[in-house]
C-alpha cells in the first residue's frame, strides 16, 4: 500500500494481515492469500454481525471465543451457487467431455469448493442421464463445515426450485428435475440414491495436499477468490489429481492462461472455460 493512502486504510490492512494470521495459527484455516479486496468486504459485513467495531477487536472475540469462528466462516467462504449454474459449461460437459469419460472403466470426479452440495447433485443427476453415475464417485470437498452438513441433507429450498429447473433444462438435459426430488414442507429432498455415490468432505486448498486420482475436476468461480500464488497452488493440485488426460472445469471469469501452469492444460471448449490436461 503506498505511502499516501489514508491513515485508516493502512490501519485497517494491517489489522486485516495480523488478523489472518491469527486465524491460521488458532484454528489451521488459512486466508492468507485470498484476495484482499473481497476479504474486506467479507469481514466488514462480519464486524457488524459480530458487532465489532474494529478488526482487532473481531480478532479478539473469535481468537477467545470459538463459538464465534463458524459465524465468521459463513463470511469469508462464499457460499453462493445454483444448480446447472451456468447451463452451458454443463451443456459442454455433455457434449465435449461425456464421451470420452464413457472410455473410463469407473470414474472419480472432484468437486473442489462445492458450498452447500449444488454442483455436486448437478454432476451427479447429468452423470445419471448419460447412465454413467452407476461407476462413478464425486468426492465434494469444502472448508466450510456447515455447508457441507447442509450439502450431506440433499435439501434445498423449494422456492429455488424454478431456477435449478430452467438451469437443468438449458444445460441439455434429457429428463425432467422433478424425477431426481421430492417436495414437502418448504423443501425439496433429492434422491438420496444420488448422495451414495457422492463422499463430501473437509478439504483446503490453501493447505491440504491431493488425496485420489480424479478424471474430472470441476472448481468453479472459487479461484476469483484467491491471489495469484494460491491459484498457482490450486492448479497444481488439479494437475497432480488428474489422471491422463484428465479435465478441468472452472469458473467463466477465470483463466489458466497466465498461470504458471498454463502449458500443462489445453482448451477444450474455450467459452466454458473447460480444459484438458496435456499429455506426456
Amino acid at each position: 500500500m503506498s505511502a499516501d493512502a489514508p491513515e485508516g486504510a493502512r490501519h485497517f490492512e494491517l489489522e486485516l494481515k495480523l488478523f489472518l494470521e491469527a486465524l491460521y495459527l488458532r484454528y489451521d484455516y488459512d486466508f492468507r492469500h485470498y484476495s484482499h479486496a473481497s476479504l474486506k468486504r467479507r469481514i466488514t459485513a462480519a464486524m457488524t454481525r459480530l458487532e465489532c467495531r474494529s478488526v482487532t477487536q473481531l480478532q479478539e472475540r473469535v481468537i477467545h471465543d470459538a463459538a464465534c469462528f463458524p459465524v465468521l466462516l459463513d463470511f469469508l467462504t462464499v457460499q453462493v451457487s445454483d444448480m446447472f449454474r451456468d447451463p452451458s459449461y454443463f451443456r459442454g460437459l455433455r457434449e465435449k467431455v461425456v464421451p470420452l469419460l464413457r472410455t473410463y472403466p469407473s470414474l472419480k470426479i472432484w468437486v473442489a469448493g462445492c458450498s452447500a452440495g449444488e454442483e455436486a447433485y448437478s454432476l451427479a443427476i447429468l452423470l445419471r442421464e448419460e447412465g454413467l453415475l452407476n461407476r462413478s464417485l464425486i468426492y465434494a470437498t469444502d472448508i466450510n463445515a456447515a455447508a457441507l452438513k447442509r450439502a450431506e441433507s440433499g435439501v434445498f429450498d423449494i422456492e429455488r426450485l424454478p431456477q435449478f429447473t430452467q438451469n437443468h433444462r438449458e444445460s441439455g438435459a434429457s429428463s425432467s428435475l422433478s424425477d431426481y426430488y421430492t417436495a414437502a414442507y418448504g423443501g425439496a429432498l433429492f434422491d438420496p440414491s444420488l448422495r451414495e455415490r457422492i463422499v463430501f468432505s473437509d478439504h483446503s486448498l490453501a493447505t491440504d495436499a491431493v488425496f485420489a486420482e480424479v478424471q474430472l475436476v470441476s472448481c468453479r468461480n472459487v479461484l476469483i477468490y484467491f491471489d495469484r500464488t494460491l491459484q498457482d497452488r490450486a492448479l497444481s493440485l488439479f494437475h497432480e489429481a488428474l489422471s491422463h488426460k484428465g479435465f478441468l472445469g472452472i469458473g467463466a471469469k477465470e483463466s489458466v492462461r497466465f498461470s504458471s501452469h498454463a502449458a500443462k492444460f489445453q482448451e477444450l471448449v474455450a467459452t466454458d472455460r473447460i480444459y484438458r490436461k496435456v499429455g506426456l
